[in-house]
């Protein structure tokens, strides 16, 4: 019990690590290439945020292991819908712009059904897989156009950007390139070397204490996976940038969705558990309309409400351990 557990851990820390440096190599070398910072924050920073779960899920797929990858993406979607954004509305109420909302939240919103209604019926295929990806690459195409006529009104994706600079106060100190490259280097490594040993320590453990794959999946491995998330989020409220944690909370949704989605879909194609289908799709439906309506309302998140996101979380998380 203990090597796995342990596994676990040093998989979940050397994920994030590995997460971080990757983002921020990449960040300073695309500045160095002559990027915008518009297309930074929509195209490098979006991903590399991502790669976590990513690299989590991509690993669990080619483990044989489904239920552990496609528990990651909805299970990270719960916690970033619900602990993340419930965590950011207590610290400072949530400033919603209208715009924003309905174009990155309603499109997560439709990933997640698009998703439970192929998982419910065709099951997953590699075209599915490419027609997330190419919705994707749809949406960063428009996000962009979008964000070079209107600047101040940025999409999720651009808020992604913001909370990463916010928790990164030196992200634009000058540094030879070289250095650059090699933090990138370090942290592709790493990303990898974490996410095989995470998946590893997860299916050890969920064997020895007679857990589902697809239960850990939504619960020990989303949350881990969510972190890096979670630390920019609470930091943009502290710092009074209550508009930064909700548009880093629908990026990701937006990126889980359709690129780990996607990827995953491809790579191994197949049918989802049913305490995926049955279970964890139906709530993360449920939990981004509610979030819609709570967003919609007044126009910002109250305390109140991230109270209930929270409770809600902790409940559907207990639940999820004790009786899935």
């Amino acid at each position: 019990m203990l090597i796995p557990l342990l596994l676990l851990l040093a998989g979940f820390v050397i994920l994030i690590v590995g997460g971080e440096l990757l983002v921020r190599g990449a960040v300073r070398v695309a500045e160095r290439a002559g990027m915008s910072e518009l297309l930074i924050g929509l195209t490098i920073v979006g991903f590399g945020t991502s790669a976590p779960e990513l690299v989590a899920s991509v690993e669990a797929a080619r483990a044989g292991s489904p239920g552990i990858a496609w528990g990651n993406i909805v299970g990270s979607n719960l916690a970033n819908s619900l602990l993340i954004l419930g965590a950011a509305s207590l610290i400072l109420p949530v400033v919603v712009p209208r715009g924003p909302l309905w174009r990155d939240g309603g499109l997560a919103l439709v990933a997640t059904i698009m998703l439970w209604l192929v998982a419910t019926t065709t099951g997953i295929t590699v075209a599915i897989g490419i027609i997330f990806l190419i919705i994707l690459m749809a949406y960063l195409s428009y996000a962009y156009r979008a964000e070079q006529t209107q600047p101040a009104g940025a999409s999720a994706l651009h808020e992604k950007a913001e909370a990463l600079e916010i928790s990164d106060t030196h992200l634009h100190d000058v540094q030879p390139l070289w250095r650059s490259i090699l933090v990138l280097v370090f942290g592709i490594i790493l990303i990898v070397l974490g996410g095989r040993w995470l998946v590893d320590g997860a299916v050890e453990l969920a064997r020895l204490i007679g857990m589902s794959e697809a239960v850990i999946g939504l619960t020990v491995i989303a949350i881990g996976t969510s972190l890096p998330e979670l630390v920019t989020s609470v930091i943009a409220a502290y710092k009074g940038a209550s508009a930064v944690a909700l548009g880093n909370v629908l990026g990701s949704n937006i990126f889980n969705l359709l690129l780990i989605g996607g990827v995953t879909a491809i790579i191994a194609p197949g049918t989802i558990p049913g305490e995926i289908t049955g279970f964890g799709l139906p709530v993360l439906i449920a939990a981004s309309i509610l979030l819609l309506i709570f967003a919609a309302t007044g126009r910002r998140i109250t305390r109140r409400e991230g109270g209930i996101l929270l409770v809600t979380y902790l409940v559907l998380l207990v639940y999820n351990i004790v009786a899935v």
